[in-house]
């Protein structure tokens, strides 16, 4: 019997130790993340006059790009505010830009979006903080800090059922649920 435990001891033991001394397996790839980018700035940089009420004229929006896509993407949703206010002394935040049902198949968004609530790919803008349809250029005070503008771009597995009449409360509740990946890009911005 004394022989039989001490056979059994001495196996679980080398079972123990070929255990430990195996590398742990390697872990399972990941997919990238969805990525957005522009041409415009660097993500985290300072955003040009061009794209912001300090514009000679009427500011534009800038071209965006994505990759990383994720499988089952039907449209993307886009808002830009700025996290950096508190109007009213409530959490809102100014929204810059709010534009959803842009193709599942499309990677960018030209320079210069027109300020139509209905574009020809599908895409609807809805009302700014403004009060005007599609983009609003940044517009923070020379008193103070950069501002910290945020476009977000939501990769979702439907269209909303909404129109160019929806806020950005709308938007957020119509997408909870949908979303498959987020990428965000920020760019800082405070007037000369």
């Amino acid at each position: 019997m004394k022989t039989w435990i001490a056979m059994l001891g001495l196996a679980l033991g080398g079972a123990v130790l070929a255990q430990q001394t195996q590398p742990p397996p390697a872990p399972a790839p990941t997919k990238p993340r969805l990525t957005l980018t522009t041409s415009a700035f660097e993500d985290g940089g300072i955003i040009p006059n061009k794209f912001t009420m300090a514009a000679d004229g009427t500011p534009v929006s800038p071209k965006l790009m994505w990759t990383n896509v994720p499988d089952g993407t039907v449209s993307f949703a886009l808002i830009l505010h700025d996290p950096d206010t508190s109007l009213m002394k409530k959490t809102d935040e100014v929204l810059h830009w709010m534009i959803f049902n842009i193709p599942g198949t499309a990677t960018e968004l030209p320079e210069g979006i027109p300020a139509q609530a209905q574009l020809p790919d599908g895409s609807i803008q809805a009302l700014n903080q403004g009060k005007k349809v599609g983009y609003m250029g940044m517009g923070a005070a020379a008193v103070g800090p950069y501002h910290h503008y945020t476009f977000e771009l939501f990769a979702l597995d439907a269209k909303l059922s909404l129109g160019a009449d929806a806020t950005q409360a709308d938007v957020m509740k119509a997408m909870d649920g949908h979303i498959l990946m987020k990428g965000v890009l920020v760019g800082r911005f405070h007037r000369p």
